[in-house]
């Protein structure tokens, strides 16, 4: 089984806002949005076809995101390609 050591690297964080945070400054629409759990930045996932968070970590190599969209809890480790199980919601844990 497929283990990550980034999990170590999760921190307390605040959230950017309540939307991606790169989409709001152009004006453009996300699909569903991620929150870095290094530094609290909230990005727009895979799906949209801007990919903050994704473009988020290939410039700061923060290797872990959760969903932050509500009833999803889960997270993802870039570095090691892996999803995760978390507690309960992101939105639910770190009040925007």
């Amino acid at each position: 089984m497929k283990r990550c050591d980034h999990i170590k690297s999760i921190k307390q964080v605040v959230p950017s806002g309540d939307g991606c945070k790169e989409c709001l400054k152009i004006g453009d629409d996300w699909v569903h949005l991620r929150l870095c759990m290094e530094c609290g930045h909230v990005g727009c996932c895979d799906d949209s076809k801007n990919k903050h968070a994704t473009k988020h970590h290939h410039a700061t190599k923060h290797p872990i995101i959760f969903s932050f969209e509500p009833e999803e809890a889960w997270g993802y480790c870039y570095v090691d390609d892996l999803m995760f199980e978390t507690p309960e919601p992101a939105r639910d844990m770190f009040a925007v």
